[in-house]
Order: C-alpha cells, then sequence, then structure tokens
C-alpha cells in the first residue's frame, strides 16, 4: 500500500509537470461530435495489451494522429540497418532501415533530452525498469525526493513505462534513457522532466528490434531533420525546443496537490530518468 501510494504520488507530480500547457485553454467546439482522427489500422497499433503480466491500456483517440503513429518513411542515411537516430528537436526517433527507408516514432522530449549529441551505443535494456534517485538528489531536494527515497519497482505507474534502453558511450553510462511512458498525452510534445520517451506500444516494438550494442546518433538542432530529405536538399525546419516545454509555474499559497505535496514541489521539474538510479 505504501508503494502505491508513492508511485501515485510520483503519477500526480509528473502529470503536473509534463501535461500542462503553457497557453490558454481554447474554447470547446459543441455544433458537430468530434471526428475520428486515425485509421481503424492505427488504433488497433495503440490498442491494450497484456505485457509480462502488466496491463497496458490502449492509446485514448485523442492523443493519435497519423503523424504520431508509427510508420515507415523515407529516410537517406549512410548509416547501416539497425541504428536508432534520435532528433529530440523534431520529436522523432527513427530506426534506420533498407534502401533509404526508416521505421520512425514520435517521441516527447523532456529537458535532459537536449543534454547530450553525438554517438553512443545501447549495451542493454530493461522490461518494466525500476527506479532510484541518486543520494544527490536527496540531499538537495529531500522533501521531493524523500517519499520515493527507496525507489519505484517497474509498473504501469513507473515513469518509465514498459522499457528503458540505456546509453553508454567511450567513457561510460550517458545517463540518456530511451523509455516508455505513464503519459500518453506527452508524446510529440517538449516537456520539463525526462529524457525521450515513446508510447509504451512504440517502446516495446522498439525494443524488440533492438538488439544489445546497438548504434545510437543524437542530433544537434543544427542537425534536425537529417535524413528526411534527399542529399543535398536543406533540412526542413524543426518542430521546437525546450523553450515550448509544458510546465506549470508554483503559485504562492496554493493548496496541497493530489499526491499529498506542496503544489509548489509537484510543479517542480522532476528529472525522473537523468539522474536516478536506473536498473
Amino acid at each position: 500500500m505504501i508503494r502505491t501510494r508513492t508511485a501515485m504520488a510520483v503519477a500526480a507530480i509528473l502529470s503536473l509537470t509534463a501535461c500542462a500547457t503553457t497557453g490558454a485553454p481554447q474554447p470547446q467546439r459543441l455544433e458537430s461530435p468530434p471526428q475520428p482522427v486515425v485509421s481503424p489500422e492505427i488504433a488497433a497499433k495503440y490498442g491494450a495489451l497484456n505485457d509480462n503480466g502488466y496491463q497496458i491500456d490502449a492509446v485514448p483517440m485523442q492523443y493519435l494522429s497519423e503523424d504520431k503513429a508509427r510508420q515507415q518513411v523515407d529516410y537517406w542515411t549512410d548509416e547501416k540497418p539497425g541504428t536508432v537516430i534520435v532528433d529530440p528537436y523534431a520529436r522523432y526517433l527513427y530506426r534506420v532501415l533498407p534502401n533509404n527507408k526508416a521505421m520512425r516514432y514520435a517521441v516527447a522530449v523532456g529537458a535532459a533530452g537536449y543534454g547530450f549529441t553525438g554517438e553512443a551505443h545501447i549495451p542493454y535494456q530493461r522490461n518494466w525498469p525500476s527506479w532510484m534517485p541518486t543520494d544527490n538528489m536527496l540531499a538537495n531536494d529531500p522533501e521531493l525526493y524523500g517519499p520515493v527515497a527507496d525507489g519505484l519497482e517497474g509498473g504501469p505507474d513507473n515513469p518509465l513505462g514498459a522499457r528503458a534502453l540505456y546509453l553508454h558511450d567511450d567513457q561510460g553510462d550517458t545517463y540518456y534513457r530511451i523509455h516508455g511512458t505513464m503519459d500518453p498525452s506527452s508524446i510529440g510534445h517538449a516537456t520539463s522532466a525526462g529524457c525521450i520517451r515513446l508510447f509504451n506500444q512504440d517502446i516495446i516494438h522498439l525494443a524488440e528490434q533492438t538488439d544489445s550494442m546497438t548504434k545510437v546518433i543524437v542530433l544537434t538542432e543544427a542537425e534536425s531533420g537529417k535524413g528526411t530529405v534527399p542529399p543535398g536538399e536543406r533540412l526542413p525546419r524543426a518542430a521546437g525546443t525546450l523553450a515550448s516545454a509544458r510546465t506549470i509555474s508554483p503559485v504562492a499559497g496554493a493548496p496541497a496537490s493530489a499526491s499529498g505535496l506542496p503544489a509548489s514541489a509537484a510543479a517542480t521539474t522532476y528529472p525522473l530518468d537523468r539522474e536516478g538510479e536506473n536498473a
């Protein structure tokens, strides 16, 4: 029960930091019923499933669109098939296929998603990974990280989602992760916390195709769009940067959040997968 409450607390924190939009809410249109936004084939890719005893909910239709669905696209690169290329500024991840093609996945990019560029590899991955804050995190902010000091077991309430791919370079662990999410509304957006997240259905699909020591390239902002047009053509403009991250600012005197933590703490960036110890 204690662990369940702890996981719910973290879920509440992340939902506030990652799901709130910076703009004013738009008026709801009531004159006509909402229309389907994706084809039945796409909806089927993101249906509910059971994975290693854990139930994964279907992605709600309002969070799906044609451009967010994983799909094969044209992609020009000299990298070998199987290479993973992350474009954090366009919010897409590509797995290179033969014949100038790639499988494209939509991603959410947290603050830590801009903290590493260049080449790395994936020595291992974890199913339903656990997470634990570091001693430094606990010392710097015991009020925020204290409730999860003993860590979070893997499962639907863990913000790393169904899979995590761990990136290392020649100096060791980069603390850069490609992982699932418990917040499907964040996919396709810049968020305040985390690294590179995919729909749980997508991270499972990617992990199944990813071997140990797979090469990963994380593009810089200047390289954003590389591979999406034939060589020699001008690169498309990046979708956006961290400046558009969706956050909530603390309000003085605000009541406690649903997690039981102060609302100001719940609105604070919670970089779960950048600095924590992930197993």
